[in-house]
């Protein structure tokens, strides 16, 4: 039973494509006062059909291919504008670089940037919602927990989802056999079709049986794992549901990803950093008329399981932090002119390109940790140290959905969240995963967000 369907996404997309077009239609009628004819149409099609391509990736790139939950639909109006003038942009620059379509659409680009943010809004906020207002499931959350609560929270305030819980029982505050007579309650009803729980808890296990005969008896139902549904909503792994036996059976390798993986990693590495090499004596000199310091720093890491590794970074402060805070957990070293800009372009971490071309870093893994750090949440954040088994990385699943991320800073509540992300990848990485989140950190150093 899938209570988050995918196919949400398909629709978005196509819709989008139908919107793209029909938006080429309206701008060509407001253009010639006149419906477009066949003949006019296609000739602006051909080339607009190739663009549509470009623009749908711009837009998975600006994450308008996320679930629409609350937040996503606040920002999304600034997104659309933001995107779709980008895109135009593109398209004006596609027509003068690629005349062989015999058509300089400037006139129209204008007219299309309105029209179609209009309608794309339109398409996004007033039609899409409305296509899943059919069969809404009903549901009972049956475990406990702080993740428990923020999933029940989330589900209950956003009716973009297509069920809901008619029931939460907290097996925290509820004698074990209160939880049995509950569960098998509801389990009977007819209007419940699923029951979301906690299968490591002990009161659910003697449930279990009772609840198994119940479900013959209805038409329609299902037992989902509360960990399960916590990953499709939140993206990152539950930490107060999980035990050992999950890291173990969930953090699995792939000998096959991984060989694939360092081939890539090596060969985007020894291009990019190539090419940064145009950079580097810019900045060079930017930082010593700077302050006149150091220009290069290397900094020891916790890398694949566990062993120390050494990354080189430009200089972006006024010292080079090894992890060695005052009592607030907060560095005494400042950020420097010149530093402030290398960290809002991402230039102060070129230099760790060489790093993935030795094989010490990937481009897409958990964040390699200072070592004096990665002692303190060692020993005070359960399951840490499964990050190390996978080669740490420049971006990664926390680094682009973890915005509070402590950066030369100690935060135990903070890690614990990025560590959720971090478990996250480790159970769902793939060659398509690693893509998306490149094309995330993308979307995040033009827009110079999380610096």
């Amino acid at each position: 039973m899938t209570l988050l369907p995918k196919r949400e996404y398909a629709i978005l997309l196509l819709g989008d494509l139908g919107v793209f077009t029909a938006s080429l239609w309206l701008t060509l009628f407001l253009r010639y006062q006149e419906i477009p004819s066949r003949e006019l149409f296609d000739q602006h099609l051909v080339p607009f059909s190739l663009l549509f391509v470009l623009w749908i990736v711009i837009f998975f790139i600006a994450g308008l291919y996320g679930r629409h939950t609350r937040l996503f639909r606040y920002r999304l109006a600034s997104t659309l504008l933001y995107t779709q003038t980008i895109n135009v942009a593109l398209a004006g620059l596609f027509f003068f670089f690629v005349p062989f379509f015999g058509i300089a659409p400037k006139t129209n680009l204008l007219l299309y940037l309105p029209v179609s943010f209009v309608l794309i809004f339109m398409w996004r906020i007033g039609i899409f919602p409305r296509l899943h207002r059919g069969r809404h499931l009903k549901g009972v959350l049956i475990a406990s927990g702080v993740d428990v609560e923020a999933l029940a929270a989330e589900i209950g305030h956003d009716r973009r989802y297509p069920f809901s819980f008619d029931h939460v029982i907290d097996t925290a505050h509820a004698p074990s056999h209160q939880v049995i007579q509950q569960a098998c309650r509801v389990a009977a009803e007819e209007s419940v079709s699923f029951l979301v729980i906690d299968f490591s808890d002990n009161s659910i296990s003697a449930a279990l049986p009772i609840i198994y005969d119940a479900a013959f008896h209805k038409r329609r139902f299902s037992l989902v794992d509360v960990i399960d549904l916590h990953l499709g909503v939140f993206h990152r792994v539950p930490l107060s549901l999980i035990r050992y036996e999950w890291i173990l059976q969930h953090v699995s390798a792939s000998h096959m990803y991984d060989m694939v993986k360092r081939v890539i990693d090596f060969t985007l590495a020894l291009i990019m950093g190539i090419v940064s090499l145009l950079v580097y004596p810019f900045v060079m000199l930017a930082i010593k008329l700077d302050d006149g310091g150091d220009i290069f720093i290397t900094q020891e890491r916790v890398g694949k399981y566990q062993r120390p590794i050494h990354i080189y970074k430009f200089r972006s402060m006024s010292g080079n932090d090894q992890g060695v805070y005052d009592e607030h957990g907060k560095t005494k070293l400042e950020v420097t002119r010149v530093g402030k800009w290398l960290r809002l372009l991402r230039i102060d971490e070129l230099p760790q390109l060489w790093n993935v071309i030795r094989g010490d870093l990937s481009l897409v893994g958990p964040r390699p940790e200072l070592p004096a750090l990665a002692a303190q949440y060692n020993a005070r954040i359960p399951y840490y140290n499964a990050r190390y088994f996978v080669t740490p990385g420049l971006t990664g699943w926390a680094q682009i959905r973890h915005d509070r991320d402590p950066h030369h800073g100690a935060d135990i509540q903070e890690t614990k969240i990025k560590l959720s992300y971090d478990l996250y990848y480790l159970k769902h990485r793939s060659l398509l995963l690693d893509i998306y989140i490149i094309m995330q950190t993308i979307r995040i150093v033009l827009t110079a967000r999380g610096t």
